[in-house]
């Protein structure tokens, strides 16, 4: 074998070869069986000398998750220190020799494939999270994430496929908190993410098993992300984004990892604004918004490919709850291509409304909101607004869901709709009134009291009946009979007056949304909102 065919030798997971120093350990467990592939045999043609009996009888071991090697060793304590130890010693072994003889690869090749078969007998700590601190308290954690830049290749992917995923699972997390608390402190106290990042970078993912190891290296972040969502931030800013938003816009067939990445970026920003932030700053607003102009024209071809549009649709949504990126959403033209995406009647439609309603939100939605006005985006909103789209019922949105984001301040409706929409909801909202009446008078004949959290529940019942879209449309209302425009006006109150209802109504309900607006806005665009509002009534 020449120095060239060394050079990329790897080794032969299929076998593990016998050594003198090994004789000791033969009897210890060799891996955890992983949900991907099948236990690798400990010894070269072993597999085929086992009988059927013997598998069952260790497959049946695993199943019951006793903690017993096939030899029917105790997997203890005592039993993974040794195992760590001779982690160690190996890893060690293994630098000390690639320094010293960094062009022979002979000499390092032992050492090589010591290292890689202890990795793998390793997987049986992934089944006991309760020892979890073994591998701090030795320092694996450490010469774990150190291995991570190995030069040999096929160890990184070991420790990215298996090990580290094991180790991360969630539902392993869950079996013991104590243990996931201090593996989870370690891997981020030793910049985990990052490393995971620098690898990722020089993974060629045409390669399959490069692929793959992408793939479950973002399996990794999801797992520890998921037990830990504070660590999401810390992620981001140590390269997570940056390269989220690079093999976002690559390009690239769709594939699976593509998919990946649009659902690990949609969760960095749930509820986190320095995520969406640091994703403005880095012009992710622009990255998103042209990959989804792809299905302003074109629905999605697979399931698949769908899933991956409306996580990115779901991450701009999330992003245009900072003020800021409105701006850059304006910028950007961002409204331009919803309205188009509204008018192309594709799978895109429903999403695109959603996301201009997330674009118009509050004082620093009011450019976004005269833009639209003057792209003519009222002529696309009308028909909408008039009717739910057949298309639209068929993806799950309701007509109380389509009809309430249809409501933007700024549109000028057919008033004969408007007035139709607002008895809808009123006698649902009515109807849900008068059962938590009577359900109020049975609690106090009872002599049971109401606290706050029933007084709460009843308010989220209220809502679900209608009430937050029966109050837009009444500001709307209210809004339309202040324009200065008589006829409007007469006839709010003409359709009123003929269909029973009453001004004082529509005022009552008004005073109810002013007092409700607290938590969550910003105190001056409160208080501004609620005397705009008392100012309006007065000329209602």
């Amino acid at each position: 074998m020449d120095v060239g065919e060394l050079l990329t030798y790897q080794p032969d997971r299929g076998a593990k070869r016998p050594r003198e120093e090994d004789v000791s350990e033969e009897s210890r467990v060799k891996q955890k069986t992983s949900s991907r592939e099948p236990p690798r045999p400990a010894v070269l043609g072993e597999a085929e000398s086992e009988n059927k009996d013997s598998k069952e009888k260790i497959l049946e071991k695993l199943m019951d998750q006793d903690e017993v090697d096939p030899e029917g060793e105790l997997v203890d304590e005592s039993t993974v220190k040794k195992m760590i130890l001779t982690f160690e010693k190996r890893s060690y072994k293994n630098q000390e020799l690639r320094i010293k003889f960094p062009d022979n690869p002979e000499k390092f090749m032992e050492a090589e494939l010591d290292l890689n078969d202890i990795i793998q007998e390793m997987h049986v700590i992934a089944t006991i999270p309760e020892l979890y601190h073994l591998l701090v308290e030795l320092n694996a954690v450490h010469s774990l994430l150190g291995l991570l830049s190995h030069d040999n290749t096929d160890i990184l992917s070991l420790l990215q496929m298996d090990l580290l995923q094991e180790l991360t699972d969630i539902d392993t997390l869950h079996e013991s908190e104590e243990g996931a608390e201090v593996l989870i402190d370690a891997l981020l106290e030793g910049q985990v993410v990052a490393l995971l990042v620098q690898n990722m970078e020089r993974l060629d993912e045409t390669v399959k098993e490069e692929a793959d190891g992408v793939h479950n290296t973002l399996a990794i972040v999801e797992n520890m992300a998921e037990f830990r969502p504070g660590l999401c931030a810390e992620a981001a800013q140590q390269g997570l984004m940056q390269w989220l938003l690079k093999r976002i816009k690559a390009k690239m067939p769709f594939d699976a990892n593509k998919l990946y990445c649009s659902e690990i970026l949609a969760i960095l920003l749930q509820n986190n604004d320095s995520t969406r932030e640091l994703l403005g700053e880095m012009d992710g607003i622009d990255v998103l918004l042209q990959q989804l102009s792809v299905f302003k024209r074109h629905n999605p071809s697979t399931v698949e490919e769908q899933e991956m549009m409306e996580n990115l649709f779901d991450g701009l949504c999330s992003c245009l709850m900072l003020p800021a990126n409105r701006d850059r959403f304006l910028r950007g033209e961002g409204l331009q291509l919803m309205n188009l995406m509204l008018r192309s009647k594709k799978q895109s439609r429903t999403s695109a409304l959603k996301v201009l309603d997330h674009s118009m939100i509050g004082p620093e939605g009011s450019d976004n909101c005269h833009k639209f006005v003057d792209i003519l985006g009222l002529r696309t909103i009308f028909p909408l607004f008039m009717k739910t789209p057949k298309k639209m019922r068929k993806t799950g949105i309701s007509d109380k869901e389509h009809e309430g984001r249809s409501e933007f301040r700024h549109t000028l409706c057919s008033v004969d709709r408007l007035m139709e929409l607002h008895f809808k909801y009123l006698e649902g909202v009515q109807l849900a009134d008068k059962r938590i009446d009577g359900e109020k008078h049975d609690m106090v004949r009872r002599g049971e009291i109401l606290d706050d959290s029933m007084e709460d529940e009843f308010y989220l019942r209220r809502l679900d009946a209608g009430l937050f879209v029966l109050q837009l449309i009444c500001y709307i209302m209210v809004e339309i009979s202040s324009a200065g425009i008589p006829q409007l006006q007469q006839r709010v109150h003409q359709i009123l007056n003929l269909r029973g209802g009453s001004v004082k109504t529509v005022r009552h309900i008004m005073r109810e949304y002013a007092e409700s607006m607290g938590d969550g806005k910003n105190e001056e665009f409160r208080q501004s909102e609620q005397k705009r509002i008392m100012d309006l009534l007065e000329n209602f």
